[in-house]
């Protein structure tokens, strides 16, 4: 019954708006002119129209710049992200270049050769010098680009296992990341996702000796300024393993191992102590804080303060917890590296552990 009424009063409606707009028509005056061919005041006011769009939208344009400028991500974390995020900006620039020049002609010209009586329009055919201009002008810059891309892209691709990276597995699985680094011999074991059983949760090829001396974590530790060689595994769906403060990303793929290669240049504490990421930690801190008096007048825990740490995302919608999917990064000095990796357990060890276990129980 509900659904029809309000089918009848949405019909009723449109009869309504239906009969005034016949009433506005009868109110015009006779002289009025409902031709439905544009006249010049037509398209005078069309004209003015397209001039104040194209000056709102670059006012609009530089009110975003200078009002959202600051949500760019710092510096780069990365050897290869001062490369990459002058290509970027390069690329912002000729952008941002060739959109003023072609928007405003665009609008432009829709004000200046808008249409008036006894005015013809000139018929030009063609000219194969400006075609040949406006053309070989993108070809020259685009291939300027895609070369400084290459060059970028080959430095992160091309470093193998003997070229002093030490070597470290991303395993990801719904919805985490585990760590598996290649221990003394820098070199990981074998793996694959029918080996998984027990403590055993990376399906590591336990025959394979160079797995006995592998470590496996929850966190991610790096030594700055020492270039480090990512082989990418996932256990069950496409993920993607993004890192915004280095400008890496790479896709998690099943079935297969993926790649790629950087070199971190700012510890965390640095980069926890810069002048950007302390304006930015304030201001959140600012917003949490106004939250959480929401939170608690409802009888609700209020927020911790937060501080910045680096951290590896998931960019793929891989289910319903992918907003969750994500493991700390921790960039310190190569002293507290060496401290931090040698507390932690080998696989080895952990097998005997389990196999202690096992005994204890059977008897």
């Amino acid at each position: 019954m509900t659904v029809f009424l309000i089918i009848v009063v949405v019909a009723l409606l449109g009869v309504t708006f239906w009969q005034m707009s016949k009433i506005l028509k009868l109110s015009k005056p006779a002289n009025h002119d409902s031709s439905q061919i544009a006249n010049d005041k037509d398209n005078s006011t069309q004209g003015y129209l397209m001039l104040c769009f194209v000056i709102l939208l670059y006012i609009f344009m530089f009110y975003s710049f200078w009002n959202w400028g600051d949500l760019y991500l710092p510096e780069a974390a990365s050897a290869h992200g001062v490369d990459y995020d002058t290509l970027m900006f390069i690329s912002i620039a000729l952008i941002m270049f060739v959109q003023l020049v072609t928007q405003f002609l665009l609008y432009f010209f829709a004000y200046k050769y808008r249409g008036e009586k006894g005015k013809k329009a000139l018929f030009y055919a063609d000219n194969d010098k400006l075609e040949f201009i406006w053309t070989i002008i993108p070809v020259i810059v685009l291939a300027g680009l895609i070369i400084y891309g290459l060059f970028t892209w080959s430095e992160i691709m091309n470093i193998e296992e003997d070229d002093d990276a030490m070597v470290v597995e991303i395993y990801a699985y719904q919805f985490g990341w585990k760590a598996r680094y290649s221990g003394e011999d820098n070199t990981l074991g074998k793996a694959n996702v029918r080996f998984i059983e027990g403590v055993n949760v990376l399906g590591i090829d336990e025959s394979d000796s160079y797995a006995m001396d592998d470590k496996i974590t929850t966190e991610l530790h790096l030594p700055v300024d020492k270039p480090v060689l990512f082989k990418f595994r996932s256990q069950d769906v496409l993920h993607s393993a993004y890192f915004p403060f280095f400008r890496a990303q790479m896709n998690v793929v099943p079935g297969m191992i993926t790649q790629f290669s950087f070199t971190p240049t700012i510890t965390s504490e640095n980069m926890r102590n810069s002048e950007f990421m302390l304006d930015k930690v304030e201001e959140l801190n600012k917003i949490r804080k106004e939250k959480s008096k929401e939170l608690v007048a409802n009888g609700d825990v209020a927020l911790d303060p937060y501080e910045f740490d680096y951290y590896l995302l998931c960019n793929k919608i891989c289910g319903i917890s992918h907003f969750n999917m994500q493991m700390k990064i921790v960039v310190e000095e190569e002293d507290a590296f060496k401290e931090w990796i040698g507390e932690q357990a080998t696989f080895g060890e952990g097998l005997e552990k389990q196999k202690e276990q096992q005994v204890t129980s059977n008897n």
